[in-house]
């Protein structure tokens, strides 16, 4: 049994974990740089130290053990915490050290990430050695990590408000209707009327939307998403209408291949928000970057 951890010990769960990232014992040889007999015996040795098996490899493929994947998952912790102690161990004269994650929606309006990018050059002039990791995910997503503790800020839309979390607005976005050829609508000159659109079939939301757009008979609904580059395919394919952001909209009006149906009557706008976890919104490190946000204002 593995009651103690060893350096040797560390170096076999780090070829272990390279070994599940790459789905198999043959798949790792080019990123360890070793041959497939010195890392099965590596992970023999591992499960030895461990008492247990990890994972079945051979000729029938590679596959974690319901023990396996538990020990994957803290092993991952375990490295994280390591790298974590590293950083803070080789900068303990800087007043911010460790980790940020952020999250973010997908397809954010341009100048928002711009803007996200000067948030980040301010936070790198400070007394600083912070490890950065940026993901992108759906809003469900990023509020679950929130509150899992796997981020620490969220930039997005965010239609629910959850109590253990914080939700402040940083700017309105405003989501405006639009249709591609060959739909008969995009051949018309004037302004769609929104009881006209109505009647077409449309893509639409997967989440909810704020009200003040025209409703849209569920029948009518024939496809639906989160994700607005496949809103963006299903628009384009000519068989629906649907909502974007204008900024994305616009790239694709501006190349003939979307019209907006009415930017008066058939758009709407959401707020877009920073949301952390009540419970570690004053650390150190979140509260820097949350000033430096500020400052800067998306």
């Amino acid at each position: 049994m593995l009651n103690n951890v060893f350096d040797l010990d560390i170096r076999l769960i780090r070829v272990f974990l390279t070994v599940v990232d790459a789905h198999g014992v043959s798949a790792a040889q080019s990123k360890l740089n070793v041959g497939q007999s010195t890392i099965s015996a590596q992970l023999s040795a591992l499960e030895t130290r461990l008492g247990y098996r990890l994972c079945e490899r051979g000729r029938a493929g590679f596959r974690l053990t319901a023990k396996g994947e538990k020990f994957a998952d803290s092993a991952r912790r375990m490295i994280e915490a390591l790298t974590e102690f590293g950083m803070e161990a080789r900068n303990l004269d800087k007043k911010l050290v460790g980790r940020l994650s952020i999250g973010l929606i997908g397809h954010t309006p341009t100048h928002q990430n711009t803007r996200l990018s000067e948030v980040i050059r301010r936070f790198r002039q400070r007394d600083e050695a912070v490890r950065l990791d940026i993901v992108v995910r759906t809003p469900s997503e990023l509020e679950e990590m929130l509150i899992n503790g796997s981020i620490q800020v969220a930039i997005g839309y965010f239609w629910r408000r959850v109590t253990a979390l914080q939700y402040t607005q940083l700017m309105l976005e405003r989501q405006v209707a639009y249709c591609a050829p060959p739909h008969p609508l995009f051949y018309k000159e004037e302004e769609i009327e929104p009881e006209e659109a109505a009647g077409y079939a449309w893509a639409w939301r997967d989440y909810p939307v704020p009200p003040g757009h025209v409703p849209i008979h569920r029948r009518n609904i024939m496809a639906m998403t989160g994700n607005m580059e496949a809103m963006s395919i299903l628009i384009l394919s000519g068989q629906h209408l649907g909502y974007l952001p204008e900024e994305m909209g616009r790239e694709h009006v501006a190349r003939g291949a979307m019209k907006a149906l009415n930017r008066t009557e058939l758009s709407y706008e959401v707020g877009i928000s920073v949301v952390t976890n009540r419970a570690n919104a004053n650390e150190p490190i979140v509260a820097a970057f949350l000033e430096d946000l500020k400052s800067v204002q998306l």
